[in-house]
Parts: C-alpha cells; sequence; structure tokens
C-alpha cells in the first residue's frame, strides 16, 4: 500500500478534506473517489482515521492518503446468476436486477453484469466496446432495473450500435421506462426538450444546461402519465427516449418538478411527501432504495438476421409494492387495461 503525505498550507485552511486532498492530488484522483477513499478509512489525521469528507481541514495539519494496490482493471468471469430473456449466437437479451453495475469501474472491478456475460458467454462475447466493455452497447445506472441487450458478435456489435446511435430516430430502436414520480403532471402527456451537461458543483451528476454552453448535449424525453394516486401524491409516467444521455429521464422529470420516487441525487427534498402516507404505506417508500425506474420495453432490428423483435419485463416485485403503497391505481388512467398487463 502506498501512503503519501501532504502539510496544509495557510491557503488551503478551512477547506473540506475531499477537496483539500483533490487539490494535493493534483488531479491524479477524482473528489468522488476520495471521498469513497475517506468513507472507507484510507485517510489520517494525527493518527486518527477520518471518515467524513466534508471535515474541515487546519492549517499546518499532516494529512496522511492510504492508496491500495491497483486492482487489475480487466474484468474476469464470475458466476453470477443472470435473468436471461433472450440468447442466440449474436446477442443476448438480460433482465438486469436494481444494484447490479454493467461494466467493471473504480470500485466495482468485480461483481458486475459484465463478470456474469464473461463467464455466462465465455470467448463469445463481443471485445468490440473494449477491453472493460466487451459487448456493450448501451447500459442502465446502476440502481436503474429492466431490459439490456448485449452484443454477441463484431457483426451484432456494429448493427446495435448503430441503432443505438440514432436513438430510434429511424424507427429501428424503441424504448420505453416506467418511473414513479412524486405529483401529478399538469399534462396526460408531454414532451421535455432540454440540453443536458455537467452539474456545476458535482462532476458526476447532470443538469438541464444553457444550449449554448460548451458541454450542452441535445436531450430529448416524451412521457405520458399511466396512472396517479388519489390525492395525485404520486403517478405512474411512460418515458421514451429520443436521445440517450447520462440520468436523462432522472434530470428531466426532477426539471419539470416531478423527480423520481427514491431518487436521493436529483430528488431527495421530495422524501418528505412520504409523511401524508398511512404507517405501512409510508415504511414502504421510505424503505424503498433506489430511484423508482424500470425499462419496460426494448425493440431493435436484430443486427444479422434483419428481423424486428421486441421484449418485454413486468415490473419487478418491489417496484409493484411501491405502486401499491403509493395508491397508484389503473382507475386513474384512461389506458387501464394496457396499465393492468404490466404487472402481469
Amino acid at each position: 500500500m502506498d501512503t503519501r503525505r501532504f502539510v496544509v498550507a495557510p491557503e488551503n485552511a478551512g477547506d473540506r478534506l475531499d477537496a483539500f486532498l483533490a487539490s494535493a492530488c493534483d488531479g491524479i484522483l477524482s473528489r468522488s473517489r476520495l471521498k469513497a477513499l475517506i468513507e472507507e478509512g484510507s485517510v489520517r489525521i494525527a493518527g486518527q482515521t477520518m471518515l467524513s469528507p466534508k471535515r474541515k481541514v487546519a492549517e499546518g495539519e499532516e494529512v496522511a492518503l492510504s492508496l491500495p494496490a491497483p486492482e487489475d482493471p480487466t474484468p474476469r468471469p464470475q458466476a453470477i446468476p443472470l435473468a436471461i430473456v433472450f440468447e442466440d449466437c449474436d446477442l443476448i437479451v438480460v433482465d438486469k436486477p436494481a444494484g447490479l453495475v454493467v461494466h467493471p469501474g473504480p470500485g466495482n472491478w468485480t461483481g458486475t453484469l459484465v463478470n456474469a456475460l464473461l463467464h455466462h458467454c465465455g470467448d463469445t462475447l463481443s471485445g468490440i466496446g473494449g477491453v472493460k466493455r466487451p459487448g456493450i452497447v448501451h447500459r442502465l445506472d446502476k440502481d436503474t432495473s429492466g431490459l439490456l441487450v448485449v452484443a454477441k458478435s463484431d457483426a451484432a456489435h456494429r448493427g446495435l450500435s448503430e441503432q443505438f446511435a440514432a436513438h430510434g430516430r429511424d424507427g429501428r430502436l424503441t424504448r420505453s421506462y416506467l418511473a414513479a414520480v412524486w405529483g401529478r403532471p399538469p399534462r396526460p402527456a408531454g414532451t421535455v426538450n432540454a440540453p443536458l451537461g455537467r452539474a456545476a458543483n458535482d462532476r458526476v451528476k447532470r443538469s438541464v444546461v444553457p444550449s449554448g454552453r460548451a458541454d450542452a448535449r441535445e436531450a430529448i424525453t416524451h412521457y405520458a402519465v399511466l396512472a396517479s394516486a388519489p390525492d395525485d401524491l404520486a403517478s405512474l409516467v411512460e418515458c421514451r427516449l429520443e436521445t440517450g444521455r447520462t440520468h436523462q429521464i432522472r434530470v428531466h422529470m426532477t426539471h419539470i418538478g416531478h423527480p423520481l420516487v427514491g431518487d436521493d441525487v436529483y430528488g431527495a427534498g421530495f422524501r418528505t411527501k412520504a409523511e401524508r402516507l398511512e404507517p405501512p404505506a409510508r415504511a414502504v417508500v421510505s424503505g424503498f432504495g433506489r430511484q423508482a425506474l424500470h425499462a419496460r420495453s426494448l425493440g431493435f432490428v436484430h443486427p444479422v438476421s434483419g428481423e424486428a423483435v421486441s421484449f418485454f419485463s413486468p415490473l419487478p416485485p418491489e417496484m409493484t409494492e411501491l405502486c401499491t403503497a403509493l395508491e397508484i391505481s389503473a382507475e386513474r388512467t384512461a389506458n387501464a387495461d394496457w396499465f393492468t398487463g404490466l404487472s402481469a
């Protein structure tokens, strides 16, 4: 283990610990990585382990940062169960559970979907996506559940990548998501057309930004309200993407005032709405440990056979339980037959 020591200069006195280390490391480690190292117990001041990234440093203090030995970035096969919806010699469609990271990265070199796919598919997994992302042509956030397609052949990788690059504008690719959001949008259906870029105060988060900003990327989300609670406390909405930006649905729904239930990154201030529920329902909502977002449907043209294929995934049990607790009822939507079929 490599330990590095830094002394707090007068101009850095009062800085947060993670900010001080980010500056002292001169950009070698990101602030988010340093925050994780602090929380893991890798930072000491005066012999005491510091666990809070917010802790303020004082002039003259010596900060010791212990860096773990570098991990092998090459993903290894792991026998992790997969919910396989479809598979042939060119591609595989899986129903990803919430909590599963798609591809390896800092802090998540093991236990990912890629590790599971390497075990299941062996040498057939396409390597066009790079050693860390073999076969991956799109992704879902760790805490988003639902359908994801992975290429097993180079031909499939090229064909699927082209379709995802077009985001369905050429009619080949279709994707829909189900999201439980706080409140009820004022219109039964609508479109959010608002460019996204990095949030000013957090490099991991995204936010709606002016279109002229250097990092602004076009982002368009179409949504329809499927059902709402009797008091409009929450709603179930379907979202279809015309672009595919990081955290797009989460940011866009927050932008129009209806963040996803359970999204502590973009809608933490809305958790207090659960206090309006009866205790049993309140416990379900408070204990829901992720954003309420599920990749419900996925359709594309098979890149080798040319056949149009489509796949559907029912709401996972924890989201069904959440909708029940929030009293999101099929009786509150004009498309009740379709909604009823979601939980079948």
